[in-house]
């Protein structure tokens, strides 16, 4: 089988049950170093819940993703209050709620999932183009991750993807051996390495930078040491408070829309 992102050759790797019942095969690709599950067939029930119910840090995450992106988007990006933004794949839309809590012009979309948290600001392109598009916790749930990339760009007309996913290095972590896996739930289904993002990016004419968890495609080159120093523990807790008294919340701006259309 050749890779989907590569065109490399696919490899077994391991073999793993799944949903406690199913097994699965696991390949890799030897020059990219993508790994995924072989004919995920039970992706149907593995989504009869949106969210896992094991997920127990999502809170959590989504808040300190929030943080991290704050900063991204206001030192790296230089953002001031004039760009519009989508967080693909948005769940239940505690991100878009959250970045507009701190400021910044959030919208929401999420073929399979329906937005709870942020209702009123779902994204069409008749608002216009996007600065850039997170994806947050999406990667490691696609069957094809090139797609998804050139769809969302494209959909958004955004130069800039924001996304997180855990990487491994060298050789693929054995069954046992890795958390990130989440064989019980069956949602996760492909992980990568740095350098599949740097040979995916270079399909689409992106250059790849990661730091503290936060990866970014963009069209021209990131600071690295900039988003490593805004992404850090110290800056990210103090940066939504700090953006928050610039940019102003649109929390209450956002609450007084929502009785205007209601009434």
């Amino acid at each position: 089988m050749m890779c989907p992102i590569c065109s490399g050759g696919m490899n077994p790797c391991f073999t793993a049950h799944v949903l406690g019942k199913y097994p699965a095969l696991y390949e890799v690709c030897e020059t990219c170093g993508y790994l995924h599950a072989a004919n995920p067939h039970w992706l149907d029930e593995a989504y009869t819940r949106a969210i896992a119910a094991a997920d127990t840090g999502l809170v959590m995450r989504n808040i300190a993703n929030a943080c991290k992106l704050a900063g991204t988007l206001y030192w790296v990006l230089g953002e001031r209050g004039a760009g519009r933004y989508l967080d693909a794949a948005g769940g239940y839309g505690m991100l878009t709620r959250l970045m507009r809590d701190i400021g910044f012009d959030f919208y929401w979309s999420d073929k399979y999932c329906d937005n709870l948290l942020a209702p009123g600001f779902e994204y069409c392109q008749a608002l216009g183009v996007c600065r850039a598009v997170t994806a947050l916790e999406v990667m490691e749930h696609l069957t094809d991750p090139a797609a998804f990339i050139e769809e969302t760009l494209a959909f958004s007309g955004a130069q800039v993807l924001i996304f997180t996913t855990e990487l491994y290095e060298g050789r693929p972590p054995q069954p046992d051996d890795w958390w990130y896996y989440a064989f019980a739930a069956g949602q996760h289904i492909g992980f990568f390495q740095r350098r599949t993002f740097e040979i995916l990016g270079a399909r689409f004419d992106l250059q790849f930078t990661s730091a503290n968890g936060i990866h970014v495609l963009s069209r021209t080159a990131i600071n690295k040491r900039l988003l490593s120093a805004v992404t850090g523990r110290w800056v990210s807790r103090i940066a939504p408070w700090w953006i928050r008294r610039r940019l102003g919340s649109k929390t209450m701006d956002d609450h007084q829309l929502m009785l205007r259309k209601i009434a």
